[in-house]
C-alpha cells in the first residue's frame, strides 16, 4: 500500500509539471550556458519541430559555430508525445539523433547522440521571460 501512494504520489507531481494542454514549444530558447540562442517553430502539419541557431556570445569557441547561425538545426522533428519531439538534428556541425523534451512553459531539455556513441543533454530555457 505504502508503495501505491508513493506512485500515485510521483503521478501526480508529474501531472502537476505540465499542463494537460502542452505549451507551445513556439519561441527563442537559451541554452544553460547563456552562450547559444535556438529559435524553434512547430511546422510541418503543426506536429512537428523546425529550428535554427539564431545567436551565438562573442566567447572566443563559438566563432567555429559562426557559419551555422540562422541555418536550420532541424527540420520537420516529429512530435512523440503532446511534450516530446524525436528526429535528425544538426547539434553543432554534427548530425545527431535527438530527443526534445518540453519540462514546463519555459524550459525545454534537448538530447542528442552522435553515431549513437557520444551522448549529450542540455537545458534550455525561453528567453526573453
Amino acid at each position: 500500500m505504502r508503495f501505491l501512494r508513493s506512485v500515485f504520489a510521483a503521478m501526480v507531481v508529474a501531472g502537476s509539471i505540465m499542463p494537460a494542454t502542452a505549451a507551445s514549444p513556439d519561441g527563442v530558447w537559451e541554452l544553460e550556458t547563456r552562450d547559444t540562442r535556438i529559435q524553434l517553430n512547430t511546422c510541418g502539419d503543426g506536429q512537428q519541430l523546425c529550428g535554427a541557431l539564431v545567436w551565438l556570445s562573442d566567447a572566443d569557441y563559438n566563432e567555429r559555430y559562426k557559419p551555422l547561425l540562422n541555418k536550420p538545426m532541424m527540420e520537420r522533428v516529429t512530435q512523440v508525445s503532446p511534450t516530446q519531439w524525436r528526429g535528425k538534428m544538426r547539434l553543432f556541425g554534427h548530425s545527431a539523433q535527438g530527443t526534445i523534451t518540453q519540462v514546463s512553459e519555459d524550459q525545454l531539455t534537448l538530447e542528442g547522440c552522435v553515431l549513437l556513441v557520444v551522448c549529450k543533454s542540455y537545458q534550455m530555457y525561453r528567453h526573453g521571460k
